[in-house]
């Protein structure tokens, strides 16, 4: 038994070795160490979007860009080794151009469009630079499982190539697909990027410092019309609605099917039920949730409707999707990484979390309105601005700038954001240890 058990353990310490080599890993080594992997693979085009179009214009064949972080652990599900080996996805794989861009570095911003919240972003083009459509959405940075999947990304493949066949006859309906002129062509354009990347990636020294990570273009933008005293557009500030926030949820094995619709919701009332493909969507045809997400993006915040077509058992209709004043406000932000900065603005570091309906009532938390204890306080720079000012871990906001209706972590940083600028102080109210405490909350830049 004694010998049986020392085994169990020497096996069980052996198969530790890969991964805490793994963890030991500096940055630097996994993005070399990926290209290399890559390029002696061949079947990927690795970061050079210029090759890869000639490549597709000479073969006629389409493009699959995949834009991915290196290293990311969180998407590395649906890329290497799992989706090249798949028995579905591979003889997909092979009627496109692959080519993998790993930084955001001199990425053409006028095409390439996107959720930079993300890190695993799909683009599926023509070769005049027409979008096909996008793959790759993430609701949150460990929860996007239920989002996306290989029986998805498979769907959206299978999905282009045939909009590839029917090309240019379909280039009305596709038209939409490509976004207005950015601010910048190119991320390292931006004012607050410009003096720390080039449009390269520097393999003579620390590559992966090099990096312009997704994130910090969506960081770039909010910082530009923050530095000019402009409010933060709405569609920067709530980027690329889930279809969540409208009540519908879609199936992440299908193109764009619903599985479910929330009661009393924009979803309901426009009609949707599960089972329906939605077909298009403002006459823009949809492979993904991605594509669903990208006409929302491009919806002014404004009220409005949306014209929608779904394949319901075999039968279109046609349903109208009613967005009304706020329905951008109605999706959560909280989970973005971009949510750190807007963090450090509003809230001085702090992250807050709903408190639990048991809990109200009690101990001087409020039975209705606002209540968000302090789940984490920042402790360096001006991420610790709250901590400085004297918030305490655990404490329960109960109102913020005289108002108590806001319920979430995103609504808090919607309303500081848009109302304060740096330099303001705003008062607070927290409970602590049952007594309320007044405090002054001060703005960052």
């Amino acid at each position: 038994m004694l010998r049986s058990a020392l085994l169990l353990s020497l096996i069980a310490i052996i198969a530790c070795i890969p991964a805490i080599a793994q963890e030991k890993k500096t940055r630097d080594q996994m993005v070399r160490e990926d290209r290399e992997k890559v390029t002696t693979a061949g079947f990927w085009i690795y970061n050079d979007l210029a090759h890869a179009f000639d490549v597709a214009k000479e073969s006629g064949k389409p493009l699959l860009v995949v834009l991915r972080c290196i290293p990311c652990h969180e998407c590395v599900k649906l890329d290497d080794e799992l989706v090249d080996r798949d028995p579905v996805l591979r003889p997909l794989l092979e009627k496109f151009v692959c080519v993998r861009i790993v930084a955001t570095n001199g990425l053409d911003l006028s095409l390439f469009q996107f959720d930079t919240d993300q890190s695993f972003a799909v683009f599926m083009l023509n070769a005049d630079r027409t979008v096909y459509g996008r793959f790759g959405t993430r609701s949150h940075r460990t929860e996007w499982i239920g989002d996306v999947s290989l029986k998805g990304l498979a769907e959206a493949l299978s999905g282009a190539l045939t909009l590839h066949q029917n090309y240019p006859g379909n280039s009305a309906a596709l038209r939409s697909k490509t976004g207005p002129a950015p601010l910048f062509v190119h991320p390292e354009d931006f004012p607050s990027l410009k003096e720390k990347f080039t449009s390269s990636l520097n393999y003579d020294g620390d590559v992966a410092k090099s990096c312009i990570h997704c994130h910090q273009i969506g960081d770039a933008v909010r910082d530009f019309y923050r530095a000019k005293g402009e409010a933060i557009p709405a569609e920067v500030l709530t980027p690329y609605p889930h279809p969540r926030s409208l009540g519908l949820l879609l199936d992440p094995n299908h193109r764009a099917t619903v599985k479910a619709v929330e009661k009393d919701t924009i979803a309901a009332k426009a009609g949707f039920r599960p089972g329906d493909a939605i077909v298009s969507l403002q006459g823009q045809p949809l492979l993904s949730m991605a594509d669903l997400q990208w006409v929302l993006h491009t919806t002014p915040a404004e009220s409005g409707e949306l014209k929608a077509i779904v394949d319901r058992d075999g039968t279109q209709a046609e349903l109208t999707v009613s967005l009304p004043v706020g329905w951008r406000e109605l999706d959560d932000i909280s989970w973005r990484a971009s949510a750190w900065g807007l963090r450090r603005m509003v809230t001085g570091g702090m992250l807050l979390e709903p408190v639990a309906d048991d809990e109200r009532g009690k101990d001087g938390i409020p039975v209705d309105g606002m209540a968000l204890r302090v789940k984490h306080l920042g402790e360096y720079g001006p991420h610790a601005a709250a901590k400085n000012a004297g918030f305490q871990k655990n404490d329960v906001v109960v109102k913020y700038d005289n108002r108590s209706d806001l319920r979430t972590d995103s609504d808090v940083l919607r309303y500081g954001i848009m109302q304060h600028g740096a330099g303001d102080k705003v008062p607070v109210d927290v409970v602590r240890s049952g007594k309320r405490v007044m405090l002054q909350l001060p703005m960052q830049p």
